[in-house]
């Protein structure tokens, strides 16, 4: 599949742009007819792509060589010519009108993609090593600004460009962890039948049920619980984190806890408007950053407070490398405590992205048992396996 994980929509207006400024009349109908085709018959391949494309995208025969053109180079990575009868034009005059369409000003860096489509549909190319079969991959669908910065260790971001991570993560946090409640209510895919509702409406057409309607369930959302570390060992990722609880905080769904020696609750501060002022708020409130660890201790804390009671059926986010002055026996029964409360544990260590990285630290080791995701979260690509893993979508 080629386009798995790709927005049809977005793929399917740029091609139809490039082809519109080659001079290929698209029109809206093509557009919509084109994204039907891809729904209901995804393509395994380019060859598979290039017939839909070309009877939706084409209502003209002197269009077709034009459109050759353009799909051969959006799709340059083709070995031979996509269309069966192209293959008997020669190479050089594909050549030529495909070098008719880049334009005179063409950044010589999109020379590698054909030319290629827009940046949110546009794959970009990875080390081979790195995939399992090398070749592209898609990128996340983020803000121009902030894709520049995706690969870069949180460790090595500046003060500005943490400030634009904390700007994104709050318009990332867009979902939240849901729950079924016992309330129910009428809706067209529900599944058991509302007799209530049924009998009422069938009052207009003389008493026989014509339609059914049908309860579903209503959702209400779930508590989210974040501790993050500020001890000396993960004073380099402080603040990244902090923005995370930030945009934890400021749904006014989630609390937020900041611990080294002792734990102390954040959440006021983050939920300021200002982020540079929450953040600084938030800094000063916690006295003893940069100090030991005492996760165990600040674990059992948390459970033994009056927010303690936020974590039954709520998801709790522990961001920490794991190094604890504590017993590792003393952290598991903490961990132990707190899964049986908590709907969901995650725990984000930065440092899990290092190449040979094995929790064999012996706290780390207690509490990964108790621990439904484990996820490095040190880059931004990192950040949306994360929040999908708060979200519950992974």
């Amino acid at each position: 599949m080629i386009l798995t994980g790709v927005d049809r929509a977005a793929f399917v207006v740029g091609l139809g742009q490039r082809l519109r400024d080659a001079g290929v009349p698209v029109t809206l109908t093509s557009f919509a007819a084109l994204a039907r085709a891809l729904e209901s018959a995804p393509p395994n391949d380019v060859a598979a792509l290039y017939w839909p494309a070309r009877l939706t995208l084409v209502s003209h025969p002197g269009h077709l060589a034009t459109f050759d053109a353009v799909f051969h180079a959006v799709f340059s990575d083709a070995v031979l010519p996509v269309d069966p009868h192209a293959r008997r034009v020669r190479r050089d005059e594909q050549q030529s009108e495909r070098d008719a369409l880049v334009p005179v000003d063409a950044d010589p860096s999109t020379e590698q993609h054909g030319g290629g489509l827009p940046w949110h549909t546009l794959p970009r190319v990875t080390d081979p090593e790195a995939g399992e079969h090398g070749g592209r991959v898609l990128p996340e669908l983020m803000p121009s600004a902030v894709e520049q910065l995706a690969d870069i260790p949180f460790e090595d971001l500046d003060e500005a460009q943490l400030a634009l991570l904390g700007r994104w993560l709050e318009r990332a946090m867009q979902r939240w962890p849901t729950r079924r409640s016992r309330r129910r209510r009428v809706h067209p895919a529900g599944g058991r039948v509302a007799l209530r509702e049924t009998i009422a409406r069938s009052r207009r057409t003389g008493w026989e049920p014509v339609r059914l309607s049908r309860y579903r369930p209503v959702l209400r959302p779930r508590t989210v619980t974040m501790l993050a570390d500020v001890s000396q060992s993960m004073q380099s990722y402080s603040t990244a984190y902090l923005h995370l609880m930030r945009a934890l905080a400021r749904s006014g769904r989630a609390e937020t806890f900041a611990f080294s020696t002792s734990l102390t609750r954040v959440t006021p501060a983050l939920r300021h408007k200002s982020a540079q002022t929450a953040i600084a708020q938030a800094t000063e409130q916690v006295v003893d950053r940069y100090g030991g660890t005492h996760l165990a201790g600040s674990l059992r804390a948390l459970l033994a407070s009056r927010y303690g009671s936020v974590l039954r059926g709520g998801v709790l986010v522990i961001a920490s490398d794991g190094w604890d002055s504590d017993e590792p026996a003393a952290l598991a029964a903490a961990m132990a405590r707190a899964q049986r409360r908590a709907h969901r544990v995650i725990w984000l260590n930065p440092r899990a992205a290092a190449p040979g990285f094995a929790p064999l630290v012996g706290p780390m080791a207690a509490a990964l048992p108790f621990c439904d995701d484990f996820l490095p979260a040190n880059t931004i690509h990192a950040m949306p396996e994360a929040l999908d893993a708060i979200v519950g979508r992974r």
